[in-house]
């Protein structure tokens, strides 16, 4: 390094003496040379000494007049110094890491260095060292350390340790805990306040040891201790239990503790999930909005820089990673709300979001314009820049100047923002280091960019300045230039930042005028940076020079400059003024106060002077506002108002009997950390008076609460996953509650809706349907609601009215009525189909003249996400009411790229229908007059359905029936108008082509409905009706039904076994071999949601039926309950009853369904006891019992309706209160807590169900206790078991005759022999009677699907050392890029980063850039997120997962397709039949 200073020579100034007095009021200018730029330049805080860290050398330098002079840190030796780490909390301490065990540290700033031993190396993380906050533990730090242990050969195994000093390293480091990858303090953080232990210490750490150094996720736990491990070794729960598994990370975001989970539950995949902390004591999981499907997944989520007053976490919503959206927390961080939508982020998870420095509620953002061409298309973004002045409430353009740098006008219109405002560059393009926009100069912001409709590359762009925290901007400069704050706003210092330069320009009047500065060199500018509080008028400028212009002393360097000799005069007290940050319209009070700085006028032309000094905060409450009010315990958000979650909790005592009253909650508390003024305000949060009846009752009492509608209920449904009910009554009104029933509200009473739907595949989105264009949509589960309108009014043709995507929740299809008047319409009335990709505020047409258009992809058939199917009229014109069959074809039309790219795959179809993996079409054959069913499992290519010769489609009716175990399920009607209906259940091969019989003469109704139901949780087994009299039946016109049930998928039916005795203990007169149970099914049912069975308690069935050789009508039944998957059967009550299950089974309800009723009967041990309680003194026609969707709540609704009206009335009844006994789940000790574990063989004598015994926890029936919303334990496989009949079913054109065995039915033919190798398959068969069932698992045993065994080609063409060599080679290479990036990484869990880290210890000339360096120029003013969370995953991990077997979901039931062969032909569909 060599330092020359430009000064003028003696005889210039002898010579010139006019010069002199000019040139001593000139800023000093001084060079200083380097080999390379620094990794990290680092001000000491409220000091005058820098640090200057050349990682390609290993070198460390330090200035003690800040940037003027420089030297070699000599104490430690050269090319040594790996990481240089300040103290966070003490701006004496700093730190240099080495790669070896000899580390320095210093405690004086850099002046001198004494070293220090470690026992290991450290670890390959962002940030080894971890510090304590308080100022009397200064010396407490933790060390992460990697130990590494010889294998033998070149291999080692290493693991992550973690030691503690408490002496800053002058005291033996002890070990704190092994295998860890992660340690924190929990008082590592000023704003992070809690009443915790002050040595309380988190790790993220692995429960065992391993003797390979790798580690499975779910080994991963977040440790705590009060005495650094030495006898205190707690697990963090989480308030979850022992799920607390699969910790990534831990971290402290301004008043938060987040820990990052790997989601390990079935079916999850790559989510992620966060809980939270405010206090150390309570976690709670984050819920995010299912809008826009927030997913927190590995890699796809950014915890951004937060306020106090929230938290802000950007998520990828998309695969491409590209685009994302920024949600902001309440004030506790445990409920998230959408911010701002399309914001962007590059490849690594940066986002270009910023809050201004010192100003509450300020915030810089750039958004994606063209969203949807960049994740469809993947063209360049157009970005736009956005403020928000309310902490992301809302958003709105900047507001670009009028003129430019030179005074000329701009020729734009400010009032039109979507053609002209200004854009900045951001954080995911830094052009500067540190802090992108603002500093601690309070109120002064700068960026670099354009104006107009988008943001212009970086080099088109120009210098903007804006002296009033964003409100107002004004053109600085033309390019681009870096920029730099001192002397608290001061003086303003930018440099060219788009070709080599020789000057600076400053400024010394709030950028009003500017003025020149020559550096005496040409230099390509790199960073230019102050001391951290911009106080300072000197500043840093690191360039680069030419090759033709580099000294041997280096080719970078470090240009000090000092704006002190300019003479100015020191600032006295009239220079100041008062400045008020948010001078935006109504933002100037944000967290109940207005905020205001001390600032020097722009036309003082003296300098502040106080250096060190932070500006001072000032703050001045106002009053309170609704603003300044959240929702209250117990209470949530109902669009403007807090409504009850229910009963309110009151302390005991307070009330003695129903009659008195007491003052209650009034919903609404002042948001923490808010200072608005009450006693001028409003007072939301005053207590009100509320009588004792509205208040949670003492434990073991039930409470209920009615409510009349004006009107018959039509609809109604509760969203999946939420309290929140929505009703639409026959007078065309819809009505809300967000408490189970508990109260209701009119949502906008002056429409008139027609229907609602909820998002299929997005449980907080629901859309309301009115009789015009407009209609209304929430994303937070009826919370709040906002209206749009479509290019059409809703279509009157009997269409699905909105279809939805899959994957992106913004993307809904809409079929209304174009040129229809009221009542028949005009002469070219027709339903057109309009797509939206942003949830409806843009449409684009689809298609005119269909019947239905919907997206393709489904849950299970993942097709092109941008494919469209529609049911398109061949000739579009005329009025499509007087369509007929056979004069206007319905074409199947397929369009990829949002139907940009049309192709037809059908002449003429029925309808199509997609469910599952399948996509089925119904071909219409006009020559034969006859329909084929077409099947394809990638939406492009299809096969002809095979059917048995007498059950072909063109000769029936069929409807296709829900289908979740790789089959498609048929319902062929094999009778024929006018008799009563009923038809065979065809089952399909794992591809839907070829379908055999599963079971004959199964009962359907005129609609198509058909008496099949799968049980909810348990895979394969189904329960049907069948009508045993189909010969007489088609004479007398009256079916006789029984009923039927598998086990295995439909391979085999039996009946279901009679149960001993009644309910009375009367023993069944049940003698016969043709009496059995028998239940009634779906067609019978008033609410078809009312299933036999509960997702939330596998096993049990209930169900209305009777003991005899025939089903019995309705009213003369009884009820039943099965606690064993229909093995075994129990009667439970005398008479037909509605039921319901709730909490997970620990309650049942039941009400009277044969007359009007005043009780309900509930049982909470599974129907051994019931008690009754009476609702009501006037009895209703109950209708439906209904509770939330997951069965795990202990209030339920009784719709119905009295005697004297028709209008229906709402009972909620709440048994919350009848235990507070948590139930208790242990699964590492099953059998010692409160629930049992149950497999569906155990009745069977085969012992295994699908091949395989499958283990399901569920609380035992004895226990009265709550299982609540606890993390349910995972499905035990406990192993795949030899293969027997029950594992196989009839080949087609085979019928099982009456021995069971499967023969050729009439004069059939087999299936020609299939030789195809399927999966690396080493042998073929010949084909047999049977097949597989498609579903099972089973291993070797019995194998009657094979026949004569076949070598497949090409297997045995080689030997076995050839197919070793070509396994292990990949297998070996994958397990050394395994190894290197565990190795590189530290670990195999993930990894965060930290504002400004960087990956340690570069040694290669990668790092030689300062620009390629992830490391912040000043750490502590970085504008990066705050941490990216990401699970990287070893190869190991990856291909594990790979090989994971794929599970079923639960599902709840679709709707049924009826294809009937008639002139109305037509596919059934209901309003929620894609939920």
């Amino acid at each position: 390094m060599r330092a020359t200073t430009l000064l003028l020579s003696l005889a210039t100034l002898l010579f010139f003496p006019f010069l002199f007095v000019h040139a001593q009021n000139q800023p000093e200018v001084k060079v200083n040379y380097f080999q390379n730029l620094p990794a990290k330049l680092y001000f000491f805080d409220d000091a005058t000494y820098v640090a200057y860290h050349d990682v390609v050398q290993g070198d460390l330098y330090i200035s003690s007049d800040e940037g003027k002079n420089w030297r070699r840190v000599d104490d430690i030796p050269q090319r040594e110094t790996a990481m240089f780490i300040e103290h966070p909390f003490n701006n004496r301490l700093a730190f240099v890491l080495t790669r070896g065990t000899t580390h320095y540290k210093t405690e004086d700033r850099g002046q001198s260095w004494r070293p220090f031993q470690m026992p290991v190396p450290p670890s390959n993380v962002a940030r080894p060292l971890s510090f304590h906050s308080d100022s009397s533990k200064y010396g407490y730090v933790l060390y992460q350390g990697t130990k590494c242990e010889r294998e033998g050969g070149w291999s080692s195994i290493c693991h992550d340790e973690t030691y503690y000093t408490k002496e800053a390293f002058s005291d033996e480091p002890k070990l704190l805990l092994s295998e860890t990858a992660q340690c924190t303090f929990a008082h590592s953080s000023k704003e992070f306040k809690h009443d915790a232990h002050s040595d309380l210490v988190y790790c993220v750490a692995f429960d065992a040891s391993s003797s390979t150094g790798y580690h499975s996720i779910s080994s991963s736990r977040l440790f705590s201790s009060t005495d650094f491990f030495t006898n205190e070794r707690r697990i963090e729960d989480l308030g979850i239990g022992r799920g607390a598994r699969g910790v990534v990370a831990f971290a402290i975001v301004s008043k938060f503790g987040v820990v990052a989970l790997k989601d390990l539950s079935e079916g999850a995949g790559s989510d992620m999930l966060l809980y939270v902390t405010v206090d150390t004591r309570d976690w709670a999981k984050t819920q995010f909005p299912h809008a826009s499907s927030a997913r927190l997944r590995e890699n796809a989520y950014t915890i951004v820089e937060s306020t106090t007053h929230s938290l802000g976490v950007d998520v990828v919503l998309n695969d491409s990673g590209a685009v994302g959206t920024l949600f902001v927390s309440n004030s506790n961080g445990t409920f998230f709300v959408e911010s701002l939508k399309d914001t962007n982020r590059n490849e690594v998870g940066y986002i270009d979001y910023e809050t201004l420095y010192g100003i509450e509620g300020v915030g810089l953002a750039n958004i994606v314009a063209n969203a949807q061409d960049v994740e469809g298309r993947n063209v360049p973004k157009q970005l736009k820049t956005l403020i928000t002045f309310d902490d992301g409430s809302s958003w709105s353009p900047l507001r670009p100047p009028s003129q430019d740098s030179e005074g000329h006008r701009i020729n734009c219109n400010p009032s039109d923002s979507d053609v002209c405002s200004l854009h900045l560059h951001s954080v995911t393009i830094p052009h500067n280091f540190g802090r992108i926009f603002s500093s601690p100069a309070p109120g002064f912001v700068m960026g670099v960019g354009s104006i107009g409709p988008t943001l212009r590359p970086y080099e088109d762009s120009d210098t903007f300045l804006s002296t009033d925290a964003g409100v107002t901007w004004s053109m600085v400069r033309p390019d681009a230039h870096k920029y730099e704050f001192g002397d608290q706003g001061g003086i303003i210092v930018i440099v060219n930042d788009e070709e080599m330069v020789d000057v600076v320009s400053y400024s010394t009047d709030l950028g009003r005028t500017w003025k020149t500065l020559q550096l005496g060199i040409r230099l390509r500018a790199r960073a230019l940076s102050t001391v951290q509080d911009s106080t300072s008028q000197k500043f840093l400028l690191l360039g680069q020079l030419s090759r033709q212009d580099a000294t041997p002393e280096g080719r970078y360097v470090a240009v000090f400059l000092d704006f002190a000799p300019i003479g100015r005069r020191k600032c006295g007290k009239n220079d100041f003024e008062r400045w008020y940050a948010r001078t935006a319209k109504n933002k100037e009070c944000l967290m109940g106060h207005k905020q205001w700085y001390m600032r020097r006028k722009p036309g003082s032309d003296c300098y502040v002077g106080e250096k060190f000094e932070d500006p001072v905060e000032h703050e001045e409450n106002c009053p309170c506002q609704d603003e300044d009010y959240e929702c209250d315990y117990n209470y949530v958000r109902h669009g403007d108002e807090c409504v009850p979650t229910g009963p309110e909790p009151i302390p005991a005592g307070v009330c003695r009997n129903p009659d008195q009253t007491y003052m209650g909650s009034s919903g609404y508390r002042i948001i923490p950390g808010n200072t608005c003024d009450r006693s001028r305000g409003v007072k939301k949060d005053e207590p009100v008076k509320k009588k004792c009846s509205q208040a949670q009752p003492e434990e073991g009492n039930v409470i209920h609460q009615t409510f009349e509608f004006p009107a018959p209920i039509v609809q109604h449904a509760y969203f999946k996953e939420s309290t929140t009910i929505l009703v639409r009554l026959e007078d065309a009104s819809i009505w809300q509650s967000s408490n189970e029933g508990y109260t209701w509200n009119h949502l906008f009473p002056e429409e008139t809706f027609l229907a609602f739907y909820h998002h299929s595949f997005t449980p907080d989105r629901a859309y309301l349907i009115t009789n015009s264009p407009k209609f209304y949509y929430t994303t937070d589960t009826g919370r709040s609601w906002n209206r749009l309108s479509t290019p059409t009014p809703p279509n009157t043709f009997g269409a699905q009215v909105l279809h939805f995507h899959p994957d992106h929740s913004d993307s809904i299809i809409w079929t209304g009525d174009e040129g229809c008047s009221r009542g028949n319409g005009g002469d070219n009335c027709h339903a057109e189909a309009h797509f939206s990709r942003n949830n409806g505020r843009q449409w684009s047409l689809v298609e005119k003249y269909v019947r239905n258009c919907a997206w393709a992809r489904d849950k299970g058939l993942l097709v092109d996400p941008s494919q469209i199917l529609c049911e398109s009229y061949r000739d579009k014109e005329g009025s499509q009411r007087f369509f007929q069959i056979g004069t206007n074809p319905m074409q199947l039309v397929s369009g990829s790229n949002f139907f940009g790219n049309k192709v037809k795959m059908f002449d003429e179809i029925v309808g199509f229908t997609k469910f599952s993996e399948y996509l089925i079409v119904a071909e219409y054959l006009p020559v034969q007059r006859a329909l084929d069913l077409q099947v394809s499992l990638d939406g492009h290519t299809f096969a002809t359905g095979q059917f048995p010769p007498n059950l072909r489609p063109e000769q029936h009716a069929y409807t296709v029936l829900e289908s979740s175990t790789d089959s498609v399920f048929l319902h062929m009607t094999t009778s024929e108008p006018p008799r009563p209906f009923w038809g065979d259940i065809l089952k399909s091969n794992w591809n839907g082509t070829y379908f055999g019989t599963s079971i004959q003469n199964v009962n359907r109704d005129q609609r198509g409905y058909v008496d099949f139901e799968k049980m909810i949780g348990l895979d394969g087994i189904a329960i049907v009706n069948v009508v045993s009299n189909s010969e007489t039946a088609a004479v007398t016109g009256s079916k006789e039904l029984q009923t039927r049930i598998t086990h295995n998928d439909g391979g085999s039916w039996k009946h279901l076994n009679p149960p001993k005795y009644d309910s009375h203990g009367q023993m069944y007169d049940c003698r016969t071999a043709a009496c059995a149970l028998h239940v009634h099914g779906y067609t019978e049912r008033f609410d078809p949601r009312a299933t036999f069975s509960s997702p939330s308690v596998v096993g049990l069935i209930m169900a209305v039926g009777n003991v005899g050789e025939k089903l019995a009508p309705y009213k003369e039944s009884d009820t039943f309950l099965s606690r064993d998957a229909g093995f075994t059967w129990e009667e439970v009550h005398k008479d037909a009853h509605l039921w319901e299950f709730g909490d997970s089974g620990s309650i049942l309800v039941m009400a009277n369904d044969e007359q009007p009723t005043d009780h309900v009967l509930f049982t909470t041990d599974e129907g051994l006891k019931w008690r009754e309680y009476k609702f009501s003194d006037e009895k209703i026609r109950v209708r439906s019992i209904v509770t939330v969707p997951s069965d795990t709540s202990r209030r339920f609704i009784l719709f119905g309706n009295y005697a004297r009206s028709l209008a229906s009335v709402a009972v909620h009844i709440d048994f919350s209160s009848l235990t507070s006994l948590q139930c208790k789940l242990d699964i590492e000790d099953p059998g010692h807590d409160d629930f049992e574990l149950w497999s569906p063989s155990e009745e069977r004598s085969e012992r295994c169900l699908f091949g395989r015994q499958t283990l399901y926890h569920r609380r035992r029936r004895d226990r009265n206790c709550v299982v609540g919303n606890q993390p349910k334990a995972k499905v035990n496989i406990v192993k795949n078991c030899a293969c027997t009949n029950s594992d196989f079913e009839c080949e087609f054109n085979y019928v099982r005759n009456a021995e069971g065995k499967c023969v050729l039915f009439g004069n059939t033919q087999p299936l020609p022999e299939d030789d195809s190798c399927r999966g690396g398959a080493q042998y073929w068969y010949d084909r047999t009677p049977y097949r597989r069932i498609p579903h099972s698992t089973c291993e070797d045993g019995e194998r009657p699907d094979r026949g004569r065994r076949h070598l497949c080609p090409g297997v045995s063409a080689h030997g076995l050392i050839f197919w070793l060599f070509v396994l292990m080679v990949p297998f070996a290479f994958t397990t050394l890029v395994a190894m290197w990036y565990y190795k590189r990484s530290g670990r195999a869990t993930g990894t965060i980063r930290l504002p400004g880290d960087g990956r340690s210890y570069p040694s290669s000339s990668s790092r030689s850039r300062f620009l390629d360096s992830d490391a912040g120029f000043v750490d502590t003013l970085a504008s990066v997120p705050w941490f990216v969370v990401g699970v990287a995953g070893v190869a190991f991990e990856a291909v594990t997962r790979w090989l994971q077997e794929a599970t079923v979901s639960l599902r709840s039931r679709r709707g049924y397709r009826n294809v009937p062969v008639d002139e109305d032909a037509q596919i059934l569909r209901f309003a929620d039949e894609e939920e």
